[in-house]
């Protein structure tokens, strides 16, 4: 079944599985560029009480997006479905939204996630004749928004190109197979988030030791034309902000590669090290370099260390 877009100006029913920062993003650019979509947002916060809930539905009014109380409501109107949510919820998310989704839509999964979980959420689009497309978002979706890089791939992978060119997301096949494009994603994530956590390993017991200056001199020596102590403490801001969220893409790259054999040691001790410092919950932003790493390390040692003289 071929999907049409509305008559009214071409405009599609666009619904959005999560509403983090990249989803967000991507209602922003799309906003900008004048692209003609019909919104609808569920996101699990909007399911507690308190301030998290507020916050969401406040989210949904400031990018006119409307809010809608489940997963299924949120799909049941969308010829195109973009699931943004954590990787560890991926799944959760597919088999949440199963009941609403109408046959022939396209569910772009944009998440983090192994080739086998991916797998198993495209089984739960196909049996309600949904088309599942494998999504890798292949850069930070700031500043460049619905104009982030993509991969793609799944059996409908070039109805899938068609609709997100028409979205300003610039995007390439990489195969007809479900898995091709995360994988593409999480083994690159193995050495870009690992990287992360190795340099926040590297500049927390150098700023303890009192030789962090040091050591990053010496990289620089070592590897000429690279800005270590910006790389070092801007991996650090990352995971401060971010870490709980790699530290669930990188389980999923661990459960990638111990199916094919191997022992993902190093992507599940980058997890473990994203999780502790991501659930410090700090706000880098406010804080100059110095003091943001002692707080990282007086966050994550239960003590007071500080850079020693």
């Amino acid at each position: 079944m071929a999907l049409q877009a509305n008559a009214s100006e071409n405009q599609r029913d666009l619904a959005l599985l999560g509403f983090g920062e990249a989803a967000r993003a991507y209602v922003r650019g799309w906003q900008q560029a004048g692209v003609a979509v019909d919104l609808t947002a569920y996101d699990v916060k909007t399911d507690t009480s308190g301030p998290q809930r507020q916050q969401m539905q406040e989210a949904y009014a400031a990018a006119a997006v409307v809010g809608v109380p489940n997963a299924s409501e949120a799909v049941s109107r969308a010829e195109v479905v973009f699931s943004f949510v954590t990787a560890d919820q991926a799944l959760v998310a597919a088999r949440s939204a199963q009941g609403g989704l109408r046959p022939g839509c396209i569910y772009f999964d944009c998440n983090s996630c192994a080739p086998r979980t991916k797998r198993a959420a495209a089984e739960l689009v196909a049996d309600v004749g949904g088309n599942y497309l494998d999504v890798a978002v292949m850069a930070p979706v700031h500043p460049r928004l619905n104009a982030t890089p993509v991969l793609v791939s799944g059996a409908a992978a070039d109805r899938g190109v068609e609709i997100m060119r028409s979205l300003g997301m610039p995007v390439r096949t990489i195969g007809p197979d479900v898995g091709q494009a995360s994988s593409v994603k999480l083994v690159r994530s193995i050495m870009i988030k690992g990287m992360e956590a190795l340099s926040a390993e590297c500049l927390l017991a150098g700023r303890t030791l009192g030789v962090e200056d040091v050591v990053l001199a010496s990289l620089s020596e070592s590897f000429a034309g690279i800005d270590w102590n910006e790389m070092m403490h801007r991996n650090l801001e990352r995971m401060m902000v971010h870490g709980r969220r790699r530290a669930a893409e990188m389980r999923e790259a661990c459960a990638m590669v111990e199916d094919l054999g191997l022992p993902g040691r190093m992507a599940q001790a980058s997890a473990n090290w994203q999780q502790q410092i991501g659930e410090q919950t700090l706000s880098p932003l406010q804080d100059e370099i110095g003091p943001r790493s002692d707080r990282v390390l007086a966050a994550v040692t239960g003590s007071n260390a500080r850079r020693r003289a």
